[in-house]
């Protein structure tokens, strides 16, 4: 038998944890998780050659291996930059980090328009989260930004080009999971765009995938448009027995209704298992579904304010990030009167009032 491969050693954040040769900063970050993992809003762990567009996954190295403890002069996107055996890394603990993602961020609101309010990804979408985190009040931006016509790629894909972020997730998961890709990037620099020659529709078994990979409101389900708010619905495993793929989706159901089917996400947000065009779009009926109870959804996201079977902590890592116990840290949700994690909103008949709480 051949010897097991070693491990290496990589430290991030003041963290060690050991992982496979090969292994990227982003990838080895996420072994650790919570907010020690970096952004990523075009890499993808599942679509080749993805990655390193965003910018927004950038850390600072500053021990370069055990060998040559020499620090990188520049930051490094960590969804390309594998580890070496003794390599330390700042991320949260890093100001030029937090510096340089607060930089990318603006540069990712320059031409993206503030749609929140009408924008149907609103509540899970990646670009509203970083903005919140790292983005300014106001921007410097003076020119006139990029506006592009809405496109219709087909019955159930609408394309929103003034939202693009330019990831190209899009584009290698159309590529990667289908025989035949219609659309791709035209144009080049500024000019370049997300469409499809001679307004071609994006006609595929597999093709809803790409609105469940983009990261932003571009991509969106016709299907759904405008019917609601994802945090005015409750999100639901199910599975059927489907010949084309695993069958296995989520639902998001108000009372017995199925407003939306897309596929289960992992905890950063990527597809699980690819599911075909006709679970998503076609089978609207709570009858066509074994359902298997509630999706665990992030305490901290805004889809868990209405109910709380399925929900999870982020683990918090504070104290090993900082090396002490901080002096002062409050979980809102153990000693506020209000949305307490004993009263089950998802179980009162009627909506909430204030009645319900203290």
């Amino acid at each position: 038998m051949s010897e097991p491969t070693p491990k290496f050693k990589v430290t991030i954040d003041n963290i060690t944890v050991e992982v496979d040769p090969g292994t990227t900063i982003l990838n080895a970050a996420r072994a650790i998780g919570g907010e020690v993992a970096p952004p990523a809003m075009c890499y993808y762990s599942k679509l080749k050659n993805s990655g390193g567009k965003c910018r927004t996954c950038l850390v600072e190295v500053s021990k370069g291996s055990e060998k040559d403890p020499r620090p990188m002069p520049k930051l490094v996107a960590s969804c390309r930059t594998t580890v070496m055996d003794g390599m330390e890394v700042k991320n949260i603990t890093s100001p030029k980090v937090q510096d340089a993602r607060n930089g990318v961020v603006e540069f990712l609101l320059l031409n993206h328009p503030l749609d929140c309010p009408v924008c149907d990804q609103a509540g899970e979408c990646d670009l509203q989260n970083l903005s919140y985190n790292h983005g300014q009040e106001n921007t410097r931006y003076e020119f006139p930004r990029r506006t592009f016509e809405k496109e219709d790629l087909g019955p159930y894909i609408s394309l929103h080009m003034n939202r693009c972020i330019m990831c190209f997730r899009c584009v290698y998961a159309a590529g990667q999971l289908t025989d035949k890709r219609e659309h791709g990037v035209l144009e080049r620099g500024d000019h370049a765009q997300i469409s499809t020659m001679l307004n071609k529709a994006l006609d595929n078994e597999f093709i809803g995938n790409v609105i469940d990979v983009c990261p932003v409101g571009a991509l969106t389900d016709k299907t759904f448009r405008f019917k609601n708010r994802v945090w005015f619905t409750k999100p639901m495993d199910a599975h059927r027995d489907c010949p084309t793929c695993s069958g296995k989706v989520r639902l998001w159901m108000r009372g017995e209704e199925v407003f939306r089917v897309t596929a289960r996400k992992d905890q950063w947000g990527e597809v699980e298992d690819w599911i075909c065009n006709d679970c998503r779009f076609h089978k609207k009926e709570t009858k066509d579904w074994v359902i298997e109870g509630p999706t665990n959804v992030s305490r901290k996201s805004v889809i868990s304010q209405g109910h709380y079977v399925g929900t999870r902590k982020t683990p918090v890592l504070i104290d090993k990030v900082m090396g002490k116990t901080p002096n002062y840290r409050l979980e809102i949700h153990e000693i506020s009167d209000v949305n307490k994690p004993n009263v089950h909103l998802s179980q009162i008949s009627g909506p909430a009032h204030s009645d319900d709480f203290k």
